[in-house]
C-alpha cells in the first residue's frame, strides 16, 4: 500500500478545478464537502485532489493552513478507498464547510464516511448505468 500524496495527485490546474465548479457533483459528510468531476486526466493519474478551507469560517491563515494540512493527511491514508473503487480517472476537491475546530480523529473518521459514500454513489450509478445499456440492447 502507498501511503504518499506525490506531486502529480495534487489537482492544480485552472480548468479542471473550473470543471469542477461547473460540472462537478457533490456528495457532502458533515462538515466535510467532496465535489468530484469525472474526467480524463492528463498524465495517466488514476485521480487529482485538492483540499480547501473558507477564509469565511477562518480568518488566519494560520487556522486554514492547520485544516488543509489535516485534510491532506486523512486523504492521504485513506486514498487507499478511492483507489480500490474507481474505474475511470477522477479529479476530487475536499472542502472544509464549518467554522467547528473538530479533532483529528473526528475529522479522519468523516473523511472516511465521505469517501465510502462517494464510492456507494458511483458504484450505484455504474450499475444502474449497465442495466439501462442492457435493456437497450
Amino acid at each position: 500500500m502507498n501511503f504518499t500524496y506525490p506531486k502529480k495527485e495534487k489537482l492544480k490546474s485552472k480548468i479542471t478545478i473550473g470543471l469542477l465548479f461547473t460540472d462537478g457533483k457533490s456528495v457532502s459528510k458533515y462538515p466535510l464537502r467532496l465535489v468530484y468531476h469525472s474526467a480524463a486526466l492528463s498524465d495517466g493519474q488514476k485521480i487529482k485532489m485538492g483540499v480547501s478551507v473558507s477564509k469565511k469560517n477562518f480568518k488566519k491563515a494560520v487556522d486554514r493552513n492547520y485544516f488543509k494540512r489535516i485534510l491532506r493527511e486523512t486523504y492521504r491514508l485513506n486514498k487507499h478507498i478511492l483507489i480500490d473503487n474507481l474505474d475511470s480517472p477522477c479529479a476530487l476537491m475536499l472542502f472544509y464547510q464549518t467554522k467547528d475546530r473538530l479533532s483529528y480523529d473526528e475529522i479522519n473518521t468523516k473523511t472516511i464516511q465521505l469517501f465510502e459514500k462517494f464510492i456507494a454513489q458511483n458504484v450505484k450509478k455504474d450499475e444502474t448505468d449497465a442495466t439501462t445499456i442492457q435493456v437497450t440492447e
